[in-house]
C-alpha cells in the first residue's frame, strides 16, 4: 500500500500505547510499518531532501500532533506514553484521528494558531503532509521553475557561450581537480570537440566534451559522431552536453562501448548548473533548526 498520511498514522500510534507502557519511538515505527504491511522499499523511502525516511518522519510527527493535543505524554527522549485524555479517545475511536478531531482540546488549538508550527493546508483543504514535506514540497517547486527558466535562457545563448558554460560547469563538479585546466575549443574544423578538461597537471587524463543545443532529441547517430571525434583523439573519456534529450537507442549504445561516453540532456543540464550555482545566485536562505536534546541532559 502507499506509505499513510501522518493522520492515518495517529490513531495507530495511540492504539499501541493503550496498555499504558512507555515505549519508544524506533520500536514503535517497526510496529507501525508491519500494521500498514510497507514493502521494504516503502519504509526507506527518503525525503526528496535524502536526510530522514518519509515513514519515520510521518511517524514523528504523528507523536509529536498527539502530544500537543494531551493525549500522549513523552517521558523521555524519543519516548511515549498514553494519557487519561488519551484513554477516553480509545473508549469510542473516531474512524481517524485527525487534525479536526483534535481541534476540540484548546492546548492543540493554541498549538496550531502559531503560525511557525502549522503545516500548509494543500488546495484539496486536507492536511496532508508534515511540515518538511510542505517546506520540500515548496522547495521543490521553486527549483523546477528555476531549472525551466535556467534551460530556457541557456538555449537562447549563443553557441560559444554555451561552449563556455559547460567547461566551468564540468570544473565546479570536480573534474579537472588535481589542478588539471579546461578549456572551449570549438570552432569551425573542431570534428565534434567543443572543450576538453585536462584532469591532471600533464594533461595526462583528458575528458573531450561536445557542447549541442538542440531542440527535441538527440538520437544515436549524432552521439556516433562524437564517438568518432574521440577514436580520432584516441580519447577514453567524453561527455555529450544537449539541451535537448537523448533517445532511448543513444543512451543504451552509449554502455556498450569504448571509449566511456557520459551524457547529459538538457533537464540534467540544468539541475546540475543549480546544484553548483552555474549561472545561478542564492536569493533568500531559511535554517531550520531542531532541539539539542543532549543541551538538556542534566
Amino acid at each position: 500500500m502507499a506509505i499513510p498520511t501522518f493522520q492515518e498514522i495517529t490513531l495507530p500510534l495511540l492504539s499501541l500505547a493503550s496498555d499504558g507502557q512507555v515505549r519508544s519511538l524506533s520500536i514503535a515505527r517497526k510496529a507501525l510499518a508491519d500494521h500498514f504491511k510497507l514493502t521494504d522499499a516503502e519504509e526507506s523511502e527518503l525525503l526528496p531532501s535524502g536526510r530522514q525516511g518519509r515513514f519515520a518522519n510521518r511517524v514523528a510527527w504523528a507523536k509529536v500532533y498527539l502530544e500537543r493535543a494531551g493525549v500522549l505524554a513523552s517521558p523521555g527522549r524519543g519516548q511515549f506514553q498514553i494519557t487519561p485524555r488519551g484513554r477516553e479517545i480509545l473508549v469510542n475511536p473516531p474512524e481517524i484521528l485527525d487534525i479536526k478531531y483534535l481541534e476540540r482540546y484548546p492546548e492543540f488549538r493554541v498549538f496550531r494558531a502559531k503560525p511557525q508550527e502549522s503545516v500548509p493546508t494543500p488546495a484539496s483543504g486536507v492536511e496532508l503532509a508534515t511540515p518538511e514535506e510542505a517546506l520540500e514540497a515548496a522547495y521543490q517547486g521553486i527549483r523546477a521553475g528555476l531549472a525551466s527558466e535556467l534551460l530556457e535562457r541557456v538555449k537562447s545563448a549563443s553557441p560559444r557561450f554555451f561552449e563556455l558554460l559547460v567547461v566551468e560547469l564540468l570544473l565546479k563538479m570536480g573534474y579537472g581537480r588535481s589542478g588539471g585546466t579546461g578549456e572551449a575549443i570549438g570552432k569551425s574544423g573542431d570534428e565534434g570537440i567543443d572543450g576538453v578538461i585536462a584532469e591532471d597537471r600533464l594533461g595526462l587524463e583528458m575528458v573531450y566534451l561536445q557542447a549541442k543545443r538542440w531542440e527535441g532529441t538527440v538520437g544515436r547517430p549524432e552521439v556516433q559522431k562524437f564517438v568518432g571525434a574521440l577514436h580520432g583523439r584516441r580519447a577514453k573519456k567524453g561527455v555529450f552536453i544537449t539541451t535537448g534529450v537523448f533517445s532511448s537507442e543513444a543512451a543504451n549504445y552509449v554502455k556498450t562501448i569504448d571509449p566511456r561516453v557520459a551524457l547529459i540532456d538538457g533537464p540534467q543540464l540544468a539541475q546540475f548548473m543549480i546544484d553548483h550555482n552555474v549561472g545561478v545566485t542564492p536569493s533568500q536562505t531559511y535554517e531550520v533548526k531542531k532541539i539539542d536534546s543532549d543541551y538538556f541532559e542534566e
